[in-house]
């Protein structure tokens, strides 16, 4: 059992220092709940890992797994650069404060408005996914009169041992200029002719949830052998992004590497292939998310009724739902959990949980080690720190949960919980339907009488 917390005398399940049982009847459920001191510890572990045995690197955080302006600002406070998709994204860290020095832009079809929001605040970097983005930007920063610091994204063809839907970096993928495009290094002495634009570096990413280091080696044999490539024409790009993707353990039969072990990876292969292909050593980035927030959120559900179809399975459901967690329905996640107001109760039954939006696919854990389960408890799901927030939505018209950060205890409400006023906020209703209207004579009537109309 993936098991995050302590019990305490009441056997209720602790989770940064705080009695959930207390946190869910404070601020409700569903109710995500983030420890502060372990994104710090996890923040804390790259950065000192790789400047203790690669200086001349910096650890990016990548917004997409969870992004607020709280978390900006514990970023900032640990170092670390920030790595954004979306206008949105970087509009949360300016919101916030975040210095736009220290933010790289992501992204395989920003729009001229989110590029422009980028240029007028001087973002770190811009990774250019596309040749069309390439003349876009390049097209703007004339006209503002800037000269943006990019990096230019590649697929080096690398397919890890992940799910489908989160591997990036193969060659038949949306993202990025492919490492064998003939038109490339032509584009690249272009972009270094012109002067633009300021072409700094290379970045690659190969997919989310990666176990196997080894999909890493080979990722850095291609992109090193690649700046070789350039070296030898007399082109030096001095940076290399090596993108995120470090898995975390969801469940107990999982082992994912440790962040020291991951980081270490790296630094060994870089500076092997740069031995190898007698190349400088570039400037390292890497943008870990999900393993820095995934295993320091729970998500807390109150449990109402359950169905047992006799010899099949038995449910119980739960106040979450897909809206809150899609990941079992798009990639057929899992997970453990507790019943967190009865922690110390031993398993008794496996059930199915499952979530109220109207979709027979709406399952937050197949097969749930639980005590018998009654209406009213506390169930905590464990390692949902990562793309459960990022990821919600407002399916059949569910608010989004409230996010509680944890402190040595103390719960400080970073993520307002949505109201139902929330969610009719920009709704609209054309001045014409304001008119009360009578349906066309002789139209059917939408509903019959009870007696079937005679």
């Amino acid at each position: 059992m993936i098991f995050s917390g302590t019990l305490n005398s009441e056997g209720h399940l602790e989770f940064g220092g705080a009695d959930v049982t207390l946190l869910a009847e404070s601020f409700g459920t569903p109710l995500y709940v983030l420890d502060e001191e372990a994104i710090r510890r996890n923040c804390r572990s790259y950065v000192q890992t790789f400047q203790k045995q690669y200086p001349n690197s910096e650890t990016v955080y990548a917004g997409k797994a969870f992004l607020s302006k709280a978390i900006c600002r514990i970023l900032e406070q640990e170092g670390l650069g920030l790595d954004v998709v979306s206008g949105g994204e970087l509009y949360t860290a300016l919101q916030a404060g975040f210095p736009a020095s220290r933010v790289v832009f992501h992204g395989n079809n920003k729009s001229a408005d989110e590029l422009s929001l980028a240029l007028e605040n001087r973002v770190g970097r811009i990774v250019v996914d596309n040749f069309y983005e390439l003349s876009l930007l390049g097209s703007l920063a004339s006209r503002k009169g800037v000269q943006p610091v990019i990096h230019l994204r590649l697929t080096p063809g690398v397919k890890p041992s992940t799910h489908t839907y989160v591997q990036t970096g193969q060659v038949d993928s949306k993202f990025g200029f492919g490492v064998a495009d003939p038109h490339l290094i032509p584009s690249i002495r272009g972009i270094l002719a012109e002067g633009r634009l300021n072409l700094v570096g290379v970045h690659c990413h190969i997919g989310s949830q990666i176990f196997q280091q080894e999909s890493y080696n080979v990722t850095i044999r291609i992109m090193m052998e690649f700046l070789k490539k350039l070296h030898d024409q007399g082109i030096i790009l001095a940076e290399l992004n090596l993108g995120g993707g470090l898995g975390i353990a969801y469940t107990s039969d999982e082992s994912p590497p440790a962040i020291a072990e991951h980081v270490s990876l790296l630094v060994q292969g870089v500076r092997r292939e740069a031995e190898r292909l007698r190349i400088p050593l570039p400037r390292l980035l890497d943008e870990p998310g999900r393993s820095i927030v995934g295993p320091s959120g729970i998500a807390l559900y109150r449990v109402g009724g359950s169905k047992e179809i006799s010899g099949k399975r038995k449910y119980i459901f739960v106040d979450g739902s897909m809206a809150d967690n899609p990941r079992v329905a798009l990639y057929g996640a899992r997970y453990e959990a507790v019943l967190a107001n009865r922690a110390q109760d031993p398993p008794e039954e496996t059930v199915t949980v499952a979530g109220k939006c109207c979709e027979s696919g709406d399952i937050l854990i197949w097969d749930a080690s639980l005590p018998v389960a009654r209406p009213g408890d506390l169930l905590a799901v464990f390692c949902t720190g990562a793309y459960h927030y990022a990821m919600a939505s407002n399916y059949n018209r569910l608010p989004r949960p409230a996010v509680v950060l944890v402190n040595k205890g103390q719960p400080e409400l970073i993520i307002r919980r949505e109201t139902y006023e929330d969610l009719v906020r920009n709704d609209l209703i054309p001045e014409r339907l304001n008119h009360g209207s009578l349906p066309p004579e002789g139209a059917f009537p939408l509903f019959l009488p009870l007696d079937g109309g005679g």
